[in-house]
């Protein structure tokens, strides 16, 4: 097991903190944790599909309805939860009206919005989140994804190529950016045109932008616009690699980024028992399923999710996947979910010291925000807000506030550490 560091500090303060990795880890706040809703349905094993699937790919056998969803959120909110990603694509249900609708059910939980820059205007989407904001004063989040799959962006009439769809996602950002600031803009450009655009409303604050793409178009833009660059879930020093380069690229601009990690999660009072969860997951897979997926998945443009296959290939080929355990591609890190979903493919498995153990590693390679699920997405919602974040608040890792008495009499979660 790597060691990592224990950070114990004043939040409010700043501390050069040297770790077991010979690094200093520059702390000024505590990390974030957001949420996944899973507007496709939930299951208590993997779902498949994702980014690269056709619509109705995706589909659990656990309805995901309003209050199935709204239950996950009020957890969510009860344990600390910044906010809650909902995510946009052919193979799920809207992500604007899903948190429209879930936001009366929670009094601070922010929703993290993933659409598509060009789908629709930017002076539209800029008022659709300002309108939100309004309503909602600080609780939306927009995550911003350009598209990595060109038959899915073609079924939304998109017909640009990749380098084309960054191209114009820089264009979008900087006419939504200027709207929130109070501009009236006008531009000519490449692949956005709008004339005398103005808001009503101002947004206050106004919504922070996430942002992820690992290929050499994505940085540039990620630099100039991310509030928040996100990574999917790659061994800690892919991650601090991918951290450091965006850190330079935005450094140029005049400008600092936070970073957050999308992951799966399996947490248990030991290890063997979360392992074990693992093992069944993978148990209920076969050979023509994960050949589906993989042939779906492979038509994707997306370096991430290239880099996300790339993490099980070995495996796929010799047939060793069906052994869960051999799918461990860094301490606790998991490769298992990516075998038939798209997008996020890695999980952290262990105990729930082990789960803290790696979430601080991730932290020391520059990691600020964690977008954590599950499955199902409710009960291991539990399992780790009552497994794993006592212990990153005895740490200081974590400090958000809880916002009331957690649902603790769930018999399926245990007390112990």
């Amino acid at each position: 097991m790597c060691t990592v560091a224990v950070l114990q500090i004043p939040l409010t303060q700043t501390a050069d903190l040297p770790t077991p990795s010979g690094h200093h880890l520059v702390v000024t706040s505590a990390i974030k944790l957001h949420w996944f809703l899973p507007t496709y349905g939930d299951s208590r094993l993997i779902v498949g599909g994702g980014h690269g699937t056709p619509a109705g790919a995706a589909r659990g056998d656990r309805d995901a309805s309003i209050d199935y969803l709204a239950s996950i959120v009020r957890a969510a909110e009860t344990f600390g939860f910044t906010g809650a990603l909902i995510p946009t694509g052919a193979w799920c249900e809207d992500a604007f009206i899903t948190a429209a609708l879930l936001a009366r059910e929670t009094t601070s939980l922010a929703f993290l919005v993933a659409f598509r820059p060009g789908l629709v205007s930017p002076t539209l989407s800029a008022q659709m989140a300002a309108t939100f904001a309004r309503h909602a004063p600080g609780r939306i989040l927009l995550n911003v994804v350009v598209g990595g799959e060109a038959h899915e962006q073609r079924s939304f009439g998109d017909y640009l190529d990749k380098e084309g769809r960054y191209a114009r996602a820089d264009e979008f950002l900087d006419v939504v950016r200027r709207l929130w600031d109070g501009q009236t803009v006008t531009l000519d450009g490449e692949h956005i045109r709008v004339e005398g655009a103005s808001l009503a409303t101002l947004p206050d604050p106004a919504p922070p932008l996430y942002f992820g793409g690992s290929s050499a178009a994505a940085g540039p833009v990620a630099a100039r616009h991310a509030d928040v660059y996100l990574t999917w879930g790659e061994p800690p020093a892919a991650v601090a690699d991918k951290v450091d380069w965006i850190r330079r690229l935005a450094a140029k601009q005049g400008r600092q980024v936070r970073f957050g990690i999308r992951l799966h999660v399996i947490t248990r009072d030991a290890a063997d028992e979360a392992w074990s969860q693992a093992d069944k997951l993978v148990s209920a897979l076969d050979d023509e399923t994960v050949r589906s997926a993989q042939a779906g998945l492979g038509r994707s443009q997306s370096e991430g999710q290239r880099r996300m296959l790339a993490l099980h290939e070995a495996h796929r080929a010799d047939g060793s996947w069906h052994d869960a355990r051999s799918l461990e591609i860094a301490p606790n890190l998991w490769a298992g979910v990516g075998l038939v979903r798209g997008g996020a493919g890695t999980a952290l498995v262990g105990s729930h010291t082990e789960v803290a153990d790696r979430i601080a590693e991730y932290a020391e390679a520059g990691i600020d925000e964690f977008v954590f699920s599950g499955y199902p997405h409710l009960e291991e919602l539990f399992w780790f807000g009552e497994g794993v974040v006592p212990i990153l608040r005895d740490r200081g890792l974590f400090t958000a506030d809880v916002k009331g008495a957690a649902a603790s009499s769930i018999p399926f979660v245990g007390a112990a550490r």
